[in-house]
């Protein structure tokens, strides 16, 4: 068993602070054993997907340490402990703030009911709205501080994109710098330098009703041509960039 952490007052004052039930399960496991690991995320705690109980833990502004150990059945697994108490983020404790629906109705009115990534109408019960600086770099303002250009409307698709790239950036992992993720595709994807911090460019599209003709005949000729869809199309457009 692994050696419990001795932690400051302060810092335990926090942690006894929280009160949301699936972070306060898995910081009493850290307390009690000194780290978890995902096979007990997911056998003790029911994760479905065993990273999301450290996420858990983090937006609630409890900084962890992620290290590697072996399963039950010998393979790589991740663990998870407390980490440098003094990385403590105080703009995330008590978790994330709710949305009200005058705040959501009011991003509607200024950009319309519409996914801002892949711009399609939707319903609004369908768009949630998202921070445009993920919540586990900048954390949250208190809610009569919010500034609505901060915020942005997402489809469930797009929405779930931009999670799994967003976890897998160097700047969310390590840096949380909020100006890196201000140059990012996901945070302004009508004005970016990079994805995730990679030198890439998106264009997201979608055709719909009396497009999706077109759509089928476009992928037509992909198949005819032998070639992906997506790469079809950007022949295409090289094509009449050269005319």
């Amino acid at each position: 068993m692994a050696k419990k952490p001795d932690l400051p007052k302060e810092f335990l004052k926090r942690l006894h602070g929280i009160t949301a039930k699936r972070a306060r399960a898995v910081i009493d496991h850290i307390m009690e054993h000194g780290h978890v690991t995902t096979e007990e995320l997911a056998t003790r705690y029911g994760y479905g997907h065993p990273p999301r109980g450290a996420r858990d833990v983090r937006e609630q502004g409890i900084p962890l340490d992620t290290f590697f150990l072996k399963d039950s059945k010998g393979r790589r697994m991740a663990a998870y402990k407390f980490a440098d108490p003094n990385d403590v983020r105080r703009g995330m404790l008590g978790g994330r703030k709710v949305f009200s629906k005058e705040f959501k109705r009011g991003l509607m009115e200024a950009n319309g009911c519409r996914c801002h990534v892949c711009l399609q109408p939707y319903e609004d019960r369908y768009l949630q709205v998202d921070h445009r600086v993920p919540y586990e770099v900048a954390g949250d303002v208190p809610v009569d501080e919010r500034c609505s250009p901060d915020y942005m409307l997402l489809c469930g698709s797009c929405n779930r994109a931009k999670s799994w790239s967003c976890e897998h950036c160097p700047n969310w992992l390590d840096l949380k710098k909020t100006s890196v993720c201000e140059s990012c595709y996901w945070a302004k994807p009508e004005d970016y330098n990079h994805v995730a911090t990679e030198q890439v460019r998106r264009l997201d599209l979608a055709w719909v009703g009396d497009e999706v003709g077109d759509y089928d005949r476009l992928k037509a000729q992909a198949v005819k041509a032998k070639v992906p869809v997506p790469q079809f199309v950007r022949e295409v457009l090289k094509g009449i960039g050269r005319r």
